[in-house]
């Protein structure tokens, strides 16, 4: 059972980039104005609690997206938050894939600590 979704999760990320547009991934991301929370270049959050977004990698945003949308439908899967559940409800799968490469193609100024 693990293989077989570790097996789905990397063939349906193959290509990920390719199938997504970033252009139109940008003029989704403005209407959603996701800005008004995630900062400037969704890299200087407006408070601490909110998540730097810019440069993440495409396939961790889109299933967070995805799992926003869930919801508590899906305990397994879904997130649970109020704003991001009803921000991401009316966007479409590859509304949120396009979302999710342009947010990845940000420069971001994430810090590995060691």
């Amino acid at each position: 059972m693990k293989f077989a979704l570790i097996t789905a999760i990397l063939f349906s990320s193959i290509g990920f980039a390719q199938a997504s547009s970033i252009d139109k991934g940008k003029t989704l991301v403005e209407k959603a104005n996701c800005a008004a929370c995630h900062g400037a270049n969704l890299n200087a959050p407006i408070l601490p609690a909110y998540p730097k977004l810019a440069g993440q990698y495409p396939e961790y945003l889109y299933y967070a997206l995805r799992a926003y949308q869930v919801g508590n439908s899906n305990p397994q899967f879904g997130r649970n938050n109020a704003i991001m559940s009803s921000q991401s409800q009316p966007f479409s799968d590859a509304d949120l894939k396009d979302m999710a490469a342009y947010i990845a193609s940000l420069p971001g100024n994430f810090v590995v600590k060691k």
